[in-house]
């Protein structure tokens, strides 16, 4: 499992992809799955990283990891997970970002006010 999301480029290292396997971010069948756990085609995989949630069907296997290109052949991502992505992503750029909103740096009053904030 781990070599196979390292190969189709969901996780940058495969201690990555392990690791999100171990904190049951990865799921296979509806089933948490493990590292070590095989991977088949036609498999429905959950997959939970800082990219987003992805629903994908397992199209094709491979141990190496290659170009973008060649990854994103080993998969199909579902319509509902791909929409369901977009609009996550259209409300994050909807939303003011705070620091945005500032000006200039924090008075005194305003310190204090973080001071207090970032103690409790």
């Amino acid at each position: 499992m781990d070599k196979w999301l390292w190969a189709a480029r969901f996780f940058k290292t495969r201690a990555l992809a392990a690791k999100a396997c171990d904190l049951g971010r990865i799921a296979s069948n509806g089933v948490s799955a493990k590292p070590a756990r095989e991977v088949r085609i036609g498999d429905m995989l959950h997959v939970k990283n800082d990219g987003g949630d992805f629903q994908v069907e397992v199209l094709a296997l491979s141990e190496m990891r290659g170009p973008a290109a060649v990854a994103q052949t080993l998969y199909r991502e579902t319509e509902e997970s791909r929409e369901l992505r977009q609009k996550l992503a259209e409300e994050r750029k909807a939303m003011p970002h705070p620091e945005a909103m500032r000006e200039g740096k924090p008075s005194k009053r305003d310190r204090r006010q973080i001071h207090r904030f970032r103690e409790s």
